[in-house]
Parts: structure tokens; C-alpha cells; sequence
């Protein structure tokens, strides 16, 4: 338990520090709050500790294969309540507060199962810490949108990413250290885990300014202005900010029409972002990762690999890789741009897929040595995750947040996410009962081609929103100047201003 304790309060002590930090050291500090906020919900308590742990509750509580997939993939389907709630508390209340009620509800559910005495208990904290869940992977990048420069908004919008990794890895470890523990203890001292950074947040939360464009929504100009000096580098680049949000804003005031109503009855621009945002977040899921991610133990028996020390240590790896690969995105999403590394992903993924479900197949018809096999498996399924982190794992949300206009972006992102956690948890739950049916190699298969078709996807409707500010991306979708663009008539000039084809 000491790992994640001592990661969360290092991040403590940076959030304390950064009062006296200059503007853009404070802006990397308003990021953190939804690193800390995230690790401690999705990351720690769930995806990490959740793969290793339900190993351990199978022994303690004597639960069928149906009630684990129901345990694994409850979460994701009740999370979309939040997701969907969240959209309109982030609205009423503001972003941060909304990140606040996040992280209070998640801790509850955390709380909840760590003492849960049957099945049924456990599945009610889950079904709560999921509600948190929920809230919390909206209102994340949505925030951290709406307070980043144009420049940089891509790394700024990954970081809750690698952190929910990092949150991921040390759920993979903390299950190893604590595999010794008797059943009825070792579980509980997994999820209680992510009861520790609590602390933090409340810290956290007492440092970040709220976001700029929703302080105009609600008429404190004022105070927009004040957060903007503080994130930018003088005050004719916040005054020029400041406009462009005012004039948005102004834009979506004479609108006349309710969010949910334009979003059930969008115009031609709208359907288009509608279609790039639920598609891509969709995809991200669609393709597997959870699968992957919750059940690498049991695609790796299944492989072939057969101690549980082995199995933990392998899911150790997993989580290595998928950790280190969503870094170096973070360095390259602002420089090369969020459409390469989606091809990159998802083609790189659609390969090592195929390379998993062939060797899978072979190893259970023995035409191939039983230590090759595992050897290629596991480097299969860590070269999968670690092309997910990579591309489409942090695009998805960067992407999904920034490509709405500032009268619709939370509660569409909202659906978006939304759209995640139902695929996530469709996902999840069908896995062992699919892989039962038509074999764990015939699974994988079929998520293969799934993610084949992501490249299409991407190829087609996800347009380049580098070095946009978040006003001028609307035009991508042909909105601002006509109903009749479409997503491939606008680009970047050279002199990074947005020029309309000739």
C-alpha cells in the first residue's frame, strides 16, 4: 500500500508548491488535479486491482463465471449514468465542483466494497464507485480543455491518461504484493487501496481555479479574465482568449434552442461532430482493450502460463507497457498531431490481434511449442495495449473534447462518454461467455476485426484539430460560415491561422 501512498502524496506536495508557481508551471498544477482525481477513481480501485483481485474473490465468496462477469461489468454500465449526469451537473455547478462530487462519490463506493461481507455488498459499492466513475472521465478532459492553450492542449488533455495507467500498473502490483495474504483479506486490501488519495484531492481542489469559458457562460466575465492571466502568458493573449469565449458564448445565448434538443435534432455540423466523437469513443473500447486489461490473467492461463505468481507478473507487464506508451504520446500528440497516431494505433493494434488470436489457436491445437507460445502471446497482447496508450487510448478523450462547440462540449462530451461505458461495459461482461462460445482465440479474432475497421473510421471522419484553438475547430465540421463545408475544406495554414480551400 505504501507505492500508490507515497505517489498520490507526491502529487500532494506539487499541487502545495505550485501556490508560488509562475503561469505555466500552475497550468501543468490545474492538469494534475485530474490525474490525482482519476487515479484515485478508475485507475487504482478498479481496471488494475479489479483483473488481479477478482481471482481472490472467486475463492473468498465462491461466485460463479456469470456473477464475475456481472461484477467486471457493472461498473462500466452504471458509470454512464454519471457520465450522462454529468453533462448537466457540470453545467449548473461548475467543473470543479463537479470534479469534487466525482472523486466524494467514487471514494464512497471504494469504501463500500472494501467492507462488503457478501456478493451482493460488493456489487452495490461497485455499482457506486461506478456513478463516480462516470463523472469523472467527463468532466476530466473537458476541464483540462477548457483551461489549455490551443498549443498544448493535446498533452494537457492526455495526462489524466497516463496517470489512470500509472494508476493501472500499481493496481497489477499491488496484487502481486499482496497475493500472499489469505482470500478473505487480500481483496480487501486491494481495493482499499484506492481509498488513500482522498487526502490529496481535497488539497487539490483548493489550488485549481475553475474553468474560464463556463465562468462566461454564467455572466463573471471578471473572473474568467482573472483565471486566464493566471494560465497564459500576458494579458493581450488572455484578453484575445477572453473575446473569443465571450463571442461563443454570445453565439450559443441567441441559439434559442435547449442542448439536448439540438443534439436529438442536430444541423449537418453538428451530426458530423456527433459522429466523430460517439465513433472514436466507440472504437476505443469496441476493440477490446478491457478484455485485455481485465482478463490478461485469464488469457494468459489460457496460454498456456500457469502459476498464479506467473499470471500476476505477467499482468505486471501489461501494465508496464501501457504505461510507458501513453508518456510518449503525450510527447508527440501536440507535435505530430492526433491523426497519425491514431493510424499508428489502431493499425498497430489491428496487428497484434491478429498475431494473439493466431498464436492462441495454435497453442491450443499444439502447433507450436508451449514456451513460444506463451512468449509470443504475452508480447502480443503488451505490443496491443501499448499501441492503445500510444493513439487512440488519449486521442479518444482529446479528441472528443474539443471538437464540440462551448453550448454543447459538456453534455456531448457527456454522451460520449457515455457511448465508452456502455461499449466498455458490453465489453467486459460478454468476454468469458464469448470466449467460452467460440474460443478465447476466436474472440480476439473478431475484435481484430473490429479494429480494422477503426482505421477506416479514422481515416474518414476524424479531421486534424492540432494548434486549434477550440473556437476555430467548429469550422472543421463546416460550422461558423455555412452548413454546406464539410470536415476535409478547412486546414491549418502555414501561418497557423485557418484558411477555407479554394
Amino acid at each position: 500500500m505504501q507505492i500508490p501512498l507515497l505517489f498520490h502524496m507526491s502529487f500532494l506536495a506539487i499541487v502545495i508548491t505550485s501556490w508560488r508557481m509562475n503561469r505555466v508551471d500552475l497550468l501543468r498544477v490545474n492538469c494534475f488535479v485530474d490525474l490525482i482525481r482519476t487515479v484515485a477513481s478508475s485507475s487504482i480501485s478498479d481496471v488494475g486491482v479489479m483483473s488481479g483481485c477478482i481471482l481472490f474473490i472467486q475463492r473468498d465468496l465462491h461466485i460463479t463465471e456469470v456473477q464475475q462477469e456481472v461484477l467486471v461489468g457493472c461498473l462500466s454500465f452504471v458509470s454512464l449514468l454519471g457520465s450522462l449526469a454529468g453533462g448537466r451537473t457540470a453545467d449548473a455547478l461548475g467543473r470543479k465542483r463537479t470534479i469534487g462530487l466525482a472523486a466524494a462519490v467514487f471514494q464512497a463506493g471504494a469504501l463500500v466494497m472494501t467492507l462488503a461481507p457478501s456478493f451482493r455488498v460488493l456489487i452495490a459499492g461497485r455499482l457506486l464507485a461506478g456513478i463516480g466513475i462516470g463523472f469523472g472521465v467527463m468532466i476530466a478532459p473537458v476541464y483540462i480543455a477548457e483551461i489549455s492553450p490551443a498549443a498544448s492542449r493535446g498533452s494537457f488533455t492526455s495526462f489524466p491518461e497516463i496517470f489512470i495507467n500509472l494508476g493501472i500498473l500499481l493496481g497489477y502490483i499491488s496484487n502481486y504484493v499482496f497475493s500472499g495474504l489469505p482470500d478473505h483479506l487480500g481483496w480487501r486490501v486491494m481495493l482499499a487501496v484506492g481509498i488513500v488519495p482522498s487526502v490529496s484531492i481535497v488539497f487539490a481542489l483548493l489550488v485549481i481555479p475553475e474553468s474560464p469559458r463556463w465562468l462566461v457562460v454564467q455572466g463573471r466575465a471578471a473572473e474568467a479574465r482573472e483565471v486566464l492571466l493566471r494560465v497564459t502568458d500576458g494579458e493581450e493573449e488572455a484578453d484575445e482568449r477572453l473575446a473569443e469565449i465571450e463571442a461563443a458564448a454570445a453565439s450559443a445565448a441567441s441559439s434559442g434552442e435547449t442542448v439536448w434538443r439540438e443534439l436529438s435534432r442536430p444541423s449537418p455540423t453538428i451530426r458530423r461532430m456527433l459522429v466523430t466523437g460517439l465513433g472514436i469513443q466507440c472504437f476505443q473500447q469496441i476493440t477490446g482493450i478491457d478484455a485485455l486489461v481485465y482478463y490478461s490473467p485469464t488469457i494468459f492461463r489460457d496460454a498456456g502460463v500457469t502459476t498464479e505468481s506467473q499470471l500476476l507478473l505477467a499482468t505486471v507487464a501489461v501494465g508496464f507497457f501501457k504505461t510507458a506508451f501513453i508518456a510518449l504520446a503525450i510527447v508527440l500528440i501536440d507535435r505530430v498531431g492526433r491523426k497519425p497516431l491514431l493510424y499508428v494505433s489502431t493499425v498497430g493494434m489491428t496487428t497484434c490481434l491478429v498475431v494473439l488470436a493466431a498464436t492462441l489457436w495454435l497453442l491450443a491445437h499444439g502447433a507450436v511449442p508451449k514456451a513460444l507460445g506463451v512468449a509470443v502471446a504475452v508480447l502480443a497482447v503488451c505490443g496491443d495495449v501499448a499501441f492503445f496508450s500510444v493513439g487512440i487510448g488519449p486521442v479518444c478523450w482529446v479528441t472528443s473534447s474539443e471538437i464540440f462547440p462551448l453550448r454543447l462540449r459538456s453534455q456531448a462530451a457527456a454522451l460520449g462518454a457515455a457511448v465508452n461505458r456502455v461499449t466498455s461495459g458490453t465489453v467486459a461482461m460478454s468476454f468469458l461467455s464469448v470466449s467460452r462460445g467460440m474460443t478465447v482465440a476466436g474472440a480476439f479474432s473478431a475484435f481484430a476485426a473490429i479494429s480494422a475497421l477503426s482505421v477506416v473510421f479514422v481515416h474518414r471522419f476524424v479531421p486534424e484539430t492540432k494548434g486549434k484553438t477550440l473556437e476555430e475547430i467548429e469550422l472543421l465540421f463546416g460550422g461558423g460560415e455555412g452548413e454546406s463545408a464539410s470536415p476535409g475544406e478547412v486546414e491549418l495554414g502555414d501561418s497557423e491561422h485557418l484558411v477555407r480551400k479554394g
